[in-house]
């Protein structure tokens, strides 16, 4: 991932020091408010949605230190804490999209400048998305706003494209931000040709020369892979060795291996976009083989292959529920319905917003439209709160509302997955974020404009 050079550093302090405060802040400053300090709030009378228990019809939720120190219906305020009315409110864990790129492209079509979303190659298992990420991109605060306090934000591109990282959607600073710096290995296997009978007359008409060349290519790229998953292992195994015993030749240290390490031990989940059954099926048998921990994503197909995916234990991070049927014969509501069909399988399951960056601000609303097509409530709120934190192991950390986890909290006048439904106040880190945003000051900027005839 690049990152911003000594002499760029220099530049913009130069700025800095030419322009007064307000107009620097204009043109190089960020959109995300910094939150305040970790303090000690205690929020009353709210109905609290912890999504590990039942629902609690009017409660306290108390913080402190970052963590959730107390919640129930009878909890007691500590002395000098923050009070806050939550009298008609609802208290609700913090949504975490786990299918984005968000700090890794700012503007996707048109500015290649703002985007640091892939390296040039095909296997990068040492890019780290975590050094790639921008603090201050505009679509942090318009995420965050909705009641989104986390993500996964992960590099795209090659056929390993580096390491996702899990980072809160609050912080001056990357390393303020992050929450689990290297969260999974992300590999996109290289795709077998569509089949189907179009496709077939296609190949004939072709002489089936373009079907065998594909088909070589993506052999030698699976051997390639192969190759390079067993030298980290054996890698892994050699310094062990040398770990254990001194006495031994030191191997030499390699960065693209040893970062493949933890993968290969299952230590750190791989996730996998596809989208068709067989590129799914593809892929648990290809982690199988390897002995990953398989994450798919995106999984538009998922629904035809419930029964292979939960025989196979395989979670699935859902991102198409707002896309158009990708096939004539298809149903009008395939993709509303589908997490409902994974949740009747009994796959384990999150919902994304299914894009990079921009978009990422609509969880809610697709969340709340897969509970409109089957999905319970319930299973709607887990599948963008407890579900992903558990799918990528930080379950004990975030995703519900308990006593120790990070305080992550979302307090609305509604329900939290509806449209109509404001934000009143939010924590991130146990840190209260004020809720302005490029939207927001856009829209105070311009909203006493008059237009002249």
């Amino acid at each position: 991932m690049t990152r911003m050079t000594r002499c760029a550093t220099t530049a913009v302090a130069a700025l800095l020091s030419v322009f007064p405060s307000s107009r620097a802040h204009a043109q190089l400053g960020s959109y995300n408010p910094t939150p305040g300090p970790q303090g000690t709030f205690a929020i009353r009378n709210a109905r609290i949605f912890p999504v590990s228990g039942p629902e609690i019809a009017s409660g306290t939720v108390v913080i402190s230190s970052g963590k959730i120190q107390a919640v129930g219906a009878n909890v007691a305020v500590p002395a000098g804490a923050q009070v806050i009315d939550g009298t008609g409110l609802s208290i609700y864990p913090g949504m975490m999209d786990s299918g984005t790129s968000l700090g890794l492209s700012e503007i996707s079509q048109g500015a290649p400048a703002t985007i640091d979303i892939a390296e040039a190659g095909s296997f990068n298992p040492n890019a780290q998305a975590i050094f790639g990420i921008n603090p201050h991109s505009a679509h942090v605060g318009v995420a965050r706003v909705v009641g989104i306090t986390s993500v996964i934000s992960r590099p795209t591109g090659g056929i390993i494209s580096g390491q996702a990282a899990l980072i809160n959607l609050a912080g001056y600073t990357v390393p303020a931000m992050t929450v689990v710096p290297r969260a999974a290995m992300v590999i996109e296997l290289p795709r077998a040709p569509a089949g189907g009978r179009g496709a077939a007359a296609f190949l004939a008409a072709q002489g089936g020369a373009n079907a065998q060349a594909a088909t070589l290519l993506r052999t030698r790229q699976l051997d390639s892979l192969r190759q390079m998953l067993r030298d980290a292992d054996a890698y892994g195994k050699g310094m062990d060795a040398y770990e254990k015993d001194k006495t031994l030749p030191r191997p030499k240290h390699d960065g693209v291996l040893a970062s493949l390490v933890p993968a290969v031990r299952g230590q750190q989940p791989v996730m996998f976009p596809a989208d068709r059954a067989s590129d799914i099926r593809a892929a648990v048998t290809f982690a199988e083989e390897m002995k990953l921990k398989p994450i798919i994503v995106g999984g538009r197909d998922a629904p035809e292959v419930a029964a292979y995916l939960k025989q196979h234990d395989v979670s699935v991070l859902f991102g198409h529920v707002l896309d158009l049927p990708s096939r004539e014969d298809d149903a009008y509501d395939i993709n509303y319905a589908a997490p409902a069909k994974l949740a009747a399988a009994g796959v384990k399951f999150a919902i994304t917003s299914g894009d990079c960056c921009s978009e990422v601000r609509n969880l809610p609303s697709v969340a709340g439209m897969a509970s409109a097509f089957g999905l319970s409530k319930a299973d709607a709120l887990r599948s963008v709160t407890l579900g992903p934190a558990q799918i990528f192991g930080v379950g004990d950390r975030l995703g519900s509302i308990d006593v120790g986890k990070i305080a992550n909290l979302v307090v609305t006048d509604g329900d939290m997955l509806e449209a109509k439904t404001n934000t009143r106040y939010l924590f991130i880190d146990g840190r209260l974020v004020p809720l302005d945003t490029k939207h927001s000051q856009l829209y105070d900027q311009f909203k006493g404009r008059v237009l002249q005839p």
